[in-house]
């Protein structure tokens, strides 16, 4: 009984009546077909049991209890799933683990700095100090021991580029400034009236192109005609440039008054302007990205800390100089230090350098020792993310703790697999249960068991078809990851050639891409390959993508776009954040299921339009809820709580609108109908039919029509995001650029993405992947493989030709792996 967990008639979601022993203290993987139930039994039924038996055994009530007839031998839960990334720009590797506040406290006990008097070098803490009260806050000061100056003692905060006492003042912390290219905006060799502003245009220019010349007449220095922009005088740029109001124009005519009124001259200024809509965007307008470019801080140089804070040294190190170091070399440098501490210096940090000593170790293991402390959190990938999450979580000494997670290999390269599958066997090893949702057949290779569910999505899942070792699991019949082991074979196969065009990026060194040159054919499915931090993600989405944008870092050029109508990119980032937006208003099938609704005869008669079938407009949706069908009990420091609705019972709509049929189904059955199921409701409507045809040949079939977007997994999101595209397809020429499209499938299911990518392709689109599935890379046409390894010692091509060639390539890791 101890060394089991033991589930019986398990019956939420898609799972029928289901019952399974899952044995404690091992390595387990459950897998099987997307949408066969997986997370559903991991996530919805084990980890929701687990946390409401443990906060009731702590007095809180209010967990419902899932579907499931019984659990026992649980254990307290921990869940790690693929959402919740941190969109901060100020948020960093080291701000998210927290070393950063350690290496901070480090500075503050041991920062040697240089007295502005006389020089001498000032050690921080063997000095009397002198506390003054000031203005209400306490300030300490210490002397420095050669000339009695007098200084502010620097603490955490002023190691800190998020306080005013740490940050560059220019740049208020963030380490660029945002500037105007001013070449876009203004085209020196034209008039006003032939479009010298690049902003304006049609109307707006007739109205704004007599304001200026007004203003230029009221200051005695008027323009003719047809003159071009680079001809006129600094005064008459500075009223063009800069407005009426500015600074500039008053060095030029001190004793002038500014006009009040525009028929006077009232002129605000062309950048004047631009920076107004900036600053009340935040800097999210369209203009933004047309015409702001940002740059390395002038004053920091990207280092974010103020003069003073950022020439603080220990170890030889200023903090700017160690977060720009690879976590590696970070590392090395702490070491260094513990060794040539003496007993009272290292008594002050023990606490700190340890700390951050154990987190450095447990990222590299992980395979991020490439990482820097200053690397957004908003520039990593998927995978990136989620494991330094997870290293955090490793941070602990538990024992006895079921651990679930959610593929946790997703973004990783074979090669690193393995060595986070040696990470979670030593939190195995402490006397712990380590259950992952999981695809990944090298996974499965090394895992103590595994459970089978399906045998196919949805209602066609939710059992479980076998149980036992990956050995095992081929031997029996009914266990559907064990056919595709048994039947995987080699297949012969012929690559495409391409159109003969290609795009090629120039000279590509952002992040750690040493200067690469690399063509893509136009007409093929192309992957880019390599391991994790090799720069996959840099060359696509970062140069790649940016390529037609008119200002542009870290790429010399961009050519064979113009072969395109339109490029689509299809990330990993979440559909939606909204709890309203599902998957029959997202891929828009909502709107033509209203309508045929509201042709009702029983509905014309209640006088029910389309309006009342939606449930986000008032009308026919339930108030109470909102037309969400749940209410939120907020938990305190839990999680907010969701509760079905007590007024419409988790229906969404008014009774009015519930009773209006459709083949004998509400407009509610509709939304908590699969969408294998609506198509056979909806045989006869040739939109909607289309559209529910198209997810279910991707493999999407499985989910519910009113699923939110926020519960989608990142591969579902894409897959998502792929058929809404095709649906609006027409005649164009695409590029599509796609990140890790097989996220979150079985093999059976990617078997039938490439099915998918291969149709998009034989229709004359392109098609450009990132991506790490072997089956997905074998099914392509050309490779490109990046590396040769992750961070500083990758960002080359290692590789490139077809699949065939580059397994016989010895230089590359990806071909290896084929």
């Amino acid at each position: 009984m101890n060394d089991v967990m033991i589930v019986k008639g398990a019956k939420e979601n898609n799972l029928k009546d289901l019952s399974v022993s899952i044995p404690k203290n091992k390595l387990i993987v459950v897998t099987g077909p997307s949408g066969s139930g997986k997370s559903t039994l991991a996530m919805d039924t084990l980890f929701k049991e687990c946390q409401r038996q443990y906060l009731e055994s702590m007095g809180l009530q209010g967990i419902n209890k899932p579907k499931v007839d019984s659990i026992s031998g649980l254990s307290p839960a921990i869940s790690i799933n693929q959402q919740n990334t941190n969109r901060n720009p100020r948020s960093t590797v080291g701000t998210v683990t927290d070393m950063y506040t350690s290496l901070r406290m480090v500075f503050e006990k041991l920062g040697k700095r240089q007295c502005p008097a006389c020089h001498h070098d000032v050690d921080p803490t063997f000095n009397v100090e002198d506390i003054e009260k000031e203005e209400g806050s306490f300030k300490e000061y210490i002397f420095c021991p050669s000339c009695h100056h007098r200084m502010e003692k620097l603490t955490r905060t002023h190691f800190s580029y998020n306080t005013t006492e740490g940050a560059c003042s220019t740049c208020k912390g963030l380490g660029e400034t945002v500037d105007v290219h001013k070449e876009s905006v203004f085209h020196q060799h034209l008039s006003l009236e032939e479009g010298a502003v690049d902003l304006w245009k049609g109307r707006y220019a007739d109205y704004q192109i007599p304001v200026v010349k007004t203003a230029m007449a009221y200051y005695g220095v008027p323009i003719e005609d047809g003159l071009p922009v680079q001809e006129y005088n600094p005064a008459q740029k500075a009223i063009l440039y800069y407005g009426v109001e500015s600074e500039e124009v008053k060095e030029y005519f001190p004793d002038k008054k500014a006009p009040k009124t525009v028929d006077k001259g009232k002129f605000e200024g062309v950048l004047t302007g631009m920076w107004r809509r900036f600053t009340e965007k935040s800097g999210s307008s369209s203009e933004a990205e047309e015409y702001f470019y940002s740059q390395v801080c002038p004053d920091c140089n990207g280092e974010r800390l103020n003069e003073i804070s950022r020439s603080v040294t220990v170890e030889n190190m200023t903090i700017p100089k160690l977060v720009s170091h690879s976590l590696e070399e970070m590392l090395k440098w702490a070491d260094q230090l513990e060794k040539g501490l003496d007993k009272v210096s290292y008594l002050l940090v023990e606490t700190f350098l340890q700390d951050m000593k154990t987190k450095l170790t447990r990222i590299i293991k992980i395979g991020l020792g490439y990482l820097t402390l200053d690397r957004q959190i908003i520039t990593l990938s998927g995978g990136e993310t989620q494991r330094l999450r997870l290293s955090a979580l490793l941070d602990s000494a538990l024992t006895g703790v079921l651990y679930i997670m959610d593929e946790p290999t997703v973004g990783l390269h074979p090669k690193d697999t393995l060595g986070l599958v040696s990470v979670l066997k030593g939190l195995r090893d402490l006397g712990n249960t380590i259950l992952l949702i999981e695809h990944d057949v090298d996974v499965m290779k090394e895992a103590d068991y595994i459970i089978d569910i399906g045998p196919g999505a949805g209602k066609l899942g939710g059992t479980v078809v076998g149980q036992g070792t990956l050995q095992e699991l081929k031997e029996q019949e009914s266990s559907v990851t064990g056919r595709y082991l048994r039947e995987e074979e080699e297949m012969d196969r012929t690559y495409r050639k391409g159109t003969g065009q290609a795009i090629s990026v120039h000279h590509a060194t952002i992040h750690n891409l040493k200067d690469i040159t690399v063509t893509f054919p136009i007409g093929c499915l192309t992957a880019v390959t390599g391991v994790s931090g090799s720069g996959k993600s840099s060359l696509v989405f970062d140069v790649l993508a940016k390529g037609d944008e008119k200002i542009h870092d870290g790429f010399d050029r961009v050519t064979g776009l113009d072969h395109f109508d339109q490029m689509i990119i299809v990330g990993q980032s979440p559909l939606s954040r909204m709890k309203r937006s599902n998957i029959a208003t997202y891929i828009d099938v909502f709107t033509h299921i209203r309508t045929i609704f509201s042709k009702d005869k029983a509905a014309k008669e209640k006088g029910l339009t389309a309006k009342h079938f939606s449930f986000n407009t008032v009308g026919g949706r339930c108030e109470n809820c909102q037309g969400l069908g749940y209410v939120t009990t907020n938990m305190l420091f839990f999680p907010d709580l969701e509760v079905v609705c007590p007024v419409c019972q988790g229906k969404r709509f008014q009774k009015d609108v519930l009773s209006i049929k459709y083949n004998d189904h509400s407009v509610n059955d509709i939304l908590e109908s699969s969408i294998v199921d609506c198509l056979s409701i909806f045989e006869n409507e040739k939109k909607v039919k289309e559209v529910l045809e198209l997810l279910v040949e991707i493999g999407l079939g499985y989910l519910k029509m009113g699923q939110s977007l926020t519960t989608l997994s990142g591969g579902e999101g894409q897959r998502l995001k792929l058929a809404k595209e095709l649906l609006k397809q027409g005649n164009k020429s695409s590029l599509y650029l796609l990140d890790e499209p097989t996220t979150g499938l079985h093999p059976n299911d990617v078997t039938q993405l490439l099915k998918l990518l291969n149709r998009l392709v034989d229709a004359g689109h392109t098609v450009i992947m990132v991506e790490h599935n072997s089956q997905m890379i074998k099914g392509a046409d050309w490779i490109i493989d990046l590396g040769p390894e992750g961070g500083g010692k990758g960002g080359q091509i290692t590789a490139q030709g077809t699949p065939e060639s580059i397994i016989k390539n010895s230089n590359s890791y990806t071909g290896q792996y084929l």
